[in-house]
């Protein structure tokens, strides 16, 4: 009922979607020496997603491009307030994509899918000969977070709310991280995290991540001020999960209560996140749910607090090329006010995930 508000004619594909299968992409893994595995994959029609994205932006030549961004700049005076429609987004062009933007595709993230309506199952990867996986099957949607996040090289990134540890072995697939702080406040899922770790990343490099079971709530006291770059992937309704899951729903009567304060604890995470980051640095929010009392309200008012509270000035930069650039991949939400929202979608099952990128001034 909730969610049909929100999303209208959307909801009936959206519901049907989340009661299929999930979608996953095959996250390749830099640190295995498995031969001719992306020539395996590729024979079975799937594409790094993420490479293909980084093609499109640097296809146009230029003149072509100062010819869109002419026509860009006269859209943009229209005051239409239709730039988040997918028609627009289709229209963007190599002109409208920033640097920052695309730094962060051009990075050693490489994750495979199928195409649209393609529902074919990856099968389960393979060790080489130190025993490290040669991919990680996950929502190839949770890397959207981390390609935002656009790591620099020595950077000092936090992920504070890291297990079961995918986004964590994104991060460190981009081989550039100056220090990699991965924390989770759950020893069960932080105990998942190292046994990920181990599967995937030789021990020289796991001896580099420092991995702690703090209450991330506490972080901005622990380390204020400290990192380039924060994950802020919170504890949300896990909207996916929740449709199947009889048992132990966070929807059911019983646990009313703590989904009630769910936005709360993530507004407290989100605010550790921004206090940790160094002025300059960047934070970008993310879940997995669908509700914008999840999303956008906690964006805008962490925000507000940090304003008023902290004296911090944060800056929402403008997602919306990434609806471009992966639109062939994934469905995007057209009506978030900040942030991206990709939604489940038959031909393209994955998700949901949110993501807000924040800059501390």
């Amino acid at each position: 009922m909730n969610y049909s508000l929100q999303l209208k004619d959307l909801w009936p594909s959206v519901r049907a979607s989340l009661l299929c299968e999930q979608k996953y992409g095959a996250l390749f893994n830099n640190f295995s020496s498995v031969d001719h595995v992306t020539q395996e994959l590729e024979l079975l029609s799937a594409t790094d997603f993420i490479s293909e994205a980084s093609r499109k932006v640097q296809g146009p030549a230029q003149g072509a491009a100062a010819e869109e961004a002419g026509r860009g700049e006269s859209r943009s005076q229209d005051g239409s307030g239709e730039g988040r429609t997918g028609m627009q987004a289709d229209t963007m062009t190599q002109a409208e994509v920033s640097p920052p933007l695309r730094a962060s595709i051009s990075s050693t993230i490489k994750c495979y899918t199928f195409p649209r309506g393609d529902i074919t199952r990856f099968r389960p990867a393979w060790p080489d000969t130190l025993g490290l996986l040669s991919y990680y099957l996950m929502d190839a949607a949770s890397l959207l977070p981390v390609l935002a996040l656009s790591v620099q090289p020595g950077d000092f990134v936090l992920d504070l709310c890291a297990a079961p540890g995918g986004k964590t072995l994104a991060l460190l697939q981009t081989g550039i991280c100056g220090h990699l702080a991965a924390n989770d406040v759950s020893v069960s899922r932080t105990k998942r995290l190292y046994q990920i770790l181990q599967s995937y990343v030789p021990r020289e490099i796991r001896e580099t991540v420092s991995i702690t079971s703090y209450d991330g709530r506490d972080w901005g006291q622990l380390e204020s001020g400290t990192f380039h770059k924060v994950l802020v992937d919170v504890p949300c309704t896990t909207d996916r999960h929740s449709v199947m899951e009889e048992e132990n729903n966070i929807f059911h009567k019983r646990r009313t209560k703590e989904r009630q304060m769910l936005p709360m604890l993530q507004l407290q995470l989100l605010m550790a996140g921004i206090l940790a980051t160094r002025p300059g640095g960047e934070v970008v929010y993310s879940t997995c749910s669908l509700s914008p009392l999840q999303n956008e309200y906690v964006v805008e008012r962490a925000v507000d607090i940090a304003e008023t509270e902290f004296n911090i000035s944060m800056h929402i930069q403008d997602l919306s090329p990434f609806r471009m650039l992966f639109q062939d991949t994934f469905s995007f939400f057209s009506d978030c006010r900040v942030g991206e929202l990709v939604l489940p979608h038959l031909t393209a099952n994955f998700g949901p995930m949110y993501f807000c990128k924040l800059r501390r001034m």
